[in-house]
């Protein structure tokens, strides 16, 4: 389904109103759909957000566990992290896992691509799924402290479905995987 309608909003003016290494917050001075004028505030990502589910023999998934600043609170999600846009995503996804988990190798598949919070951001996601990974030493970033553990597909989306897991990148890959095991069983 796909629309072939043109954009109906109009930019006037933009300028950058904040920046740092991952992000710029764009105030853009626009005509709206309705012809009125008006602002909106975009959060331009500098990077692309990549996510990885790993899965072993015995199909349980690894997690990683961290506190998120942003909302105050511990996290159980896939290995994610960032790419940049010149880099294959793939290889962007491998880094991170090896970073975070030390896990490397093994069979890869691209998932899904989706848009985050296409509202007031323009970041895009792209999720992998990896299996016949080999262990080795993690060397994740000063700011990251990680917890690992593997857990059972059926439980993880359990954890998804009680509310223990709410990021969104393992939220849609997790799903994303359920729905072809579901067509699969047709």
């Amino acid at each position: 389904m796909s629309s072939t309608e043109g954009n109906p909003w109009h930019r006037v003016a933009r300028r950058v109103a904040y920046e740092n290494p991952w992000i710029e917050i764009l105030h853009d001075d626009v005509v709206r759909p309705d012809g009125k004028p008006g602002i909106y505030g975009v959060v331009h990502f500098r990077h692309l957000a990549i996510g990885v589910v790993p899965i072993d023999a015995g199909d349980r998934v690894l997690l990683v566990g961290q506190f998120r600043y942003t909302m105050n609170h511990y996290s159980w999600e896939i290995p994610e992290g960032g790419g940049d846009f010149d880099e294959i995503p793939e290889a962007a996804a491998r880094r991170e896992l090896a970073e975070e988990t030390g896990y490397i190798g093994g069979e890869w598949r691209e998932i899904c691509r989706a848009e985050l919070s296409n509202s007031v951001t323009d970041e895009v996601t792209i999720l992998f799924v990896a299996t016949g990974l080999e262990a080795g030493p993690a060397s994740p970033e000063g700011t990251e402290q990680l917890q690992l553990q593997w857990v059972p597909f059926d439980e993880v989306m359990a954890m998804i479905s009680d509310g223990e897991i709410v990021d969104a990148m393992t939220i849609l890959a997790m799903q994303q995987l359920a729905l072809e095991r579901a067509a699969e069983q047709r």
